[in-house]
C-alpha cells in the first residue's frame, strides 16, 4: 500500500467520521468543563496564597506545587482507580472533569499569582489613601488590570487542558483521540490517528494564534 492509502485512506476516514465527531464533542465537552471549573478556582487558590492567613497560604503552595508537578494521567488513575478502595466511586466523567478541573486550578493559580503580583504596590496605597476596602479594590483595580496581563498564558493552559483530554481514554471515557483507536482498530488503518490530528488542529490552531496576537498586541502596548 501507498503512504496515501495506507494515512489519508479516503473511504476509511469518511466511515470513521461519525466516530470522530462523537469523539469530538466529548473532547470539547471535557475541555470546557474543566476550564470553567478550573480557572475560577485557580483564581481563588491565588488570593489565599497571596493575601490569606499563613497556614492558608503554605496549603495553597503545596496545592499548586504537587498538582503541577504530578502527570495529569497520574491523577485521573489516582481519582478513577484509587479512590473506589476509599468507598467513593465516580464515573468515568466525573473523574475526568475532576482531575483535569484541579490540574487546570493549580496552573491558573500560578498564572494569577504572576498577574497580580505584576501590577504596582502603588495601585493598593492608591486605593487604600481613598479609603476603598481591600475586597474592592481588588476586585475593581487590581483583577482588571491583571486578567489582562495574564489572558495570553491562560489560554496556552486552555490549549493544554484541550490535548491533555486525550489522556480520558484511560479511563474508558470516549473523547476524539479514542474513537479514533477504536477506529484504527475496527480498519486496520491509521488514518482515523490522522483525520483526529487534523480535527485537533482545526480546534486549537485559532488558539494557538490568539496567544501570539495577544502576546505581541500586550507587548506593542507596554512599549507605547
Amino acid at each position: 500500500m501507498s503512504l496515501v492509502e495506507t494515512f489519508f485512506n479516503s473511504d476509511v476516514l469518511m466511515s470513521a467520521i461519525p466516530a470522530l465527531l462523537r469523539g469530538l464533542w466529548n473532547t470539547i465537552l471535557l475541555g470546557m468543563m474543566s476550564i470553567v471549573i478550573g480557572v475560577p478556582l485557580g483564581l481563588i487558590i491565588s488570593l489565599v496564597r497571596l493575601y490569606a492567613p499563613k497556614p492558608f497560604r503554605l496549603l495553597a503552595v503545596g496545592y499548586i506545587d504537587i498538582l503541577r508537578a504530578t502527570p495529569v494521567l497520574v491523577v485521573l488513575i489516582l481519582i478513577y482507580y484509587a479512590l473506589p478502595f476509599l468507598g467513593v466511586r465516580l464515573s468515568s466523567w466525573a473523574s475526568a472533569v475532576i482531575a483535569f478541573s484541579i490540574v487546570m486550578a493549580a496552573y491558573s493559580a500560578e498564572v494569577f499569582r504572576s498577574g497580580i503580583e505584576s501590577v504596582s504596590r502603588g495601585q493598593f496605597e492608591a486605593a487604600a489613601a481613598l479609603g476603598l476596602p481591600f475586597i474592592v479594590t481588588l476586585y475593581k483595580v487590581v483583577l482588571p488590570q491583571a486578567v489582562r496581563i495574564v489572558i495570553p498564558p491562560m489560554t496556552s493552559n486552555c490549549v493544554s487542558m484541550f490535548k491533555d483530554t486525550s489522556l480520558a481514554s484511560t479511563v474508558a471515557l470516549p473523547e476524539l483521540l479514542k474513537e479514533a483507536q477504536d477506529a484504527q482498530a475496527l480498519y486496520a488503518n491509521p488514518s482515523p490517528l490522522i483525520g483526529a490530528a487534523l480535527v485537533y488542529i482545526i480546534l486549537l490552531w485559532p488558539m494557538v494564534r490568539l496567544v501570539s496576537m495577544l502576546e505581541k498586541r500586550f507587548k506593542n502596548e507596554k512599549a507605547h
